[in-house]
């Protein structure tokens, strides 16, 4: 996984609270594999008509925020089900982070091990953020050392959970971030060893 430090690039605004898993990838889009990409059906229901022609006036298909890797909601962002596939359509959406004043908690988690950052600004903020995109701004920079979000003369702190902060700065999985603690898991078992061998195998002995 990439690692996120810091982030400039085009931000959509999504002026909409609520917007839940089942409208980031509707169920029926969910039977292709992995490797095929889910970006052409992100907000697919609310992109496009009934005929399934784009709808101009959505933020997403405004030829301004095309290539936008920054989208900017309303609470509750990632709400619904559990369902990872949510993740993938931003990603491969080319969105590298949302920013919104409260998500849904499995989709953070999702977002997160797919190296998208849920980054959680104040309501007052995110109103802000979104007023200055739809008056006409593009660029916005994400700063996840700093944690802070700049746009134009703005600029807001924004929150992430600490262990969620460091496995996006380094790229890491769960894995990894289990790895970095090698040496202090070691000397655990070291000292742990000496002061109950009797709950310890024996060298060399397997689990059959």
């Amino acid at each position: 996984m990439q690692p996120f430090r810091v982030l400039a690039a085009t931000a959509c605004p999504l002026p909409m609270a609520n917007v839940d898993t089942d409208q980031l990838i509707p169920a029926r889009f969910m039977s292709r594999p992995r490797s095929a990409g889910y970006g052409d059906f992100l907000l697919h229901d609310l992109r496009a008509g009934p005929d399934g022609a784009p709808l101009p006036d959505f933020p997403l298909n405004r030829p301004e925020r095309a290539g936008a890797g920054i989208l900017v909601a309303r609470r509750n962002f990632g709400s619904g089900s559990s369902r990872e596939a949510a993740a993938y359509a931003l990603v491969d959406g080319g969105f590298r982070c949302v920013l919104a004043p409260s998500f849904g908690d499995i989709f953070s988690s999702n977002a997160v091990n797919n190296g998208l950052l849920p980054a959680r600004l104040e309501e007052t903020a995110a109103e802000a953020l979104l007023g200055w995109l739809e008056a006409g701004g593009l660029e916005v920079v994400v700063d996840l050392e700093a944690c802070t979000v700049s746009a134009g003369e703005q600029r807001w702190p924004f929150a992430v959970d600490p262990v969620w902060r460091t496995k996006l700065l380094n790229g890491w999985s769960d894995v990894d971030l289990t790895m970095s603690h090698a040496a202090a898991i070691e000397g655990f078992a070291r000292v742990d060893q000496a002061r109950r061998p009797w709950a310890w195998l024996p060298e060399g002995t397997g689990t059959g």
